[in-house]
């Protein structure tokens, strides 16, 4: 039996606010990593690592499209949450970003 979530469009910035290479969390019932690749576009996964309880959206490296997690070096793709490495084998839950009239929302 699947059960039905919620999903909450959630403003996180302002267009412009997180800059290309930047992360940051978007605070909420579920935490959501909103990341800016070098290349302006948004991104958002699940905020903690699958592999430590640990904020990617605050304590991480961003490199390209890839997501490193300071405490372990577990990488992650931003774009389909999959785990690139040991010792994080889980992927991140993705969620959607949209751009509109210059205000960044994660749908959550």
């Amino acid at each position: 039996m699947e059960i039905a979530r919620t999903v909450e469009r959630r403003f996180a910035c302002e267009d412009g606010d997180l800059e290309p290479g930047e992360s940051m969390t978007v605070p909420g019932d579920v935490a959501v990593a909103l990341y800016r690749n070098e290349h302006g576009d948004y991104f958002a996964t699940a905020d903690t690592c699958t592999h430590e309880d640990w904020s990617l959206g605050e304590d991480s490296d961003l490199e390209g499209n890839e997501v490193v997690c300071p405490l372990h070096m577990a990488r992650f793709d931003i774009r389909s949450g999959e785990a690139l490495c040991f010792p994080a084998t889980i992927a991140l839950q993705t969620y959607e970003v949209q751009v509109d009239d210059g205000k960044v929302y994660v749908l959550a």
